[in-house]
């Protein structure tokens, strides 16, 4: 009866870890990529059966990385030891996608922009305004959050942003804010507040090459011709 509790027992072509070694990481389902993470299991409760029942508990892969702790361990076979571990992984990929934006041009391929990000301010749940501050080849200098407001609002100031421009020496600067509703339209607001800084930050003679906004997509203004 054990026997199926146990992964190690399994035809190796069912363990995930041996089908991710054998196939690659794509070939693997949701559970069994949090599986592989998550490492080991309980009595009773292999990896698997806990992260099945992480998925059915918070509602899929997305929502179990955005849980919170206290959350994701009443999920049995859970703790803080794994919490860790599934939030490592997003540090992780975030840090990664970080560094190969330092490496190439962003406004070439603001994709990768998009996808840093998505993952980076998207699950927060008040408002956030942050900056990607960028060089004479719009390549990454720093990210960084400037404001944190409520949930329907965040009070922004022109002049530090000016500040952490010169500070950085950045030759250019992308915009962005996350909307906690989901709803990425930019608003009237939104708008208005984005042609003060872009005044402001000529006047250093730093240009604004696009402003992101996060909901459960990611809207751009540069594509929508808002700039």
């Amino acid at each position: 009866m054990m026997a199926r509790y146990v992964i190690k027992e399994w035809p190796v072509q069912e363990r995930p870890r041996e089908k991710l070694l054998a196939h690659g990481a794509g070939t693997l389902s949701d559970a069994e990529l949090l599986a592989v993470v998550i490492g080991s299991g309980t009595r009773g409760n292999n990896a698997l059966d806990v992260a099945r029942k992480l998925l059915a508990d918070t509602g899929g892969l997305r929502a179990v990385l955005r849980a919170d702790r206290a959350k994701l361990c009443r999920t049995v076979g859970m703790g803080a030891a794994r919490y860790a571990r599934l939030q490592a992984s997003l540090e992780i990929v975030r840090r990664t996608l970080e560094e190969s934006m330092r490496r190439d041009d962003v406004f070439v391929n603001p994709e990768k922009a998009r996808h840093y990000l998505a993952l980076k301010m998207r699950d927060y749940g008040r408002e956030v305004f942050a900056c990607l501050f960028l060089d004479n080849q719009h390549r990454l200098i720093a990210f960084e959050e400037l404001f944190h407001g409520t949930i329907d609002g965040a009070t922004i100031y022109p002049r530090e942003v000016v500040k952490r421009a010169l500070y950085h020496n950045a030759a250019a600067t992308i915009f962005a804010h996350n909307h906690p509703s989901g709803i990425s339209e930019p608003s009237n607001a939104d708008r208005r507040m984005t042609q003060q800084l872009k005044r402001s930050l000529a006047l250093v003679e730093v240009r604004v090459l696009d402003h992101f906004v996060v909901g459960e997509i990611v809207t751009s203004f540069a594509e929508l011709n808002l700039l």
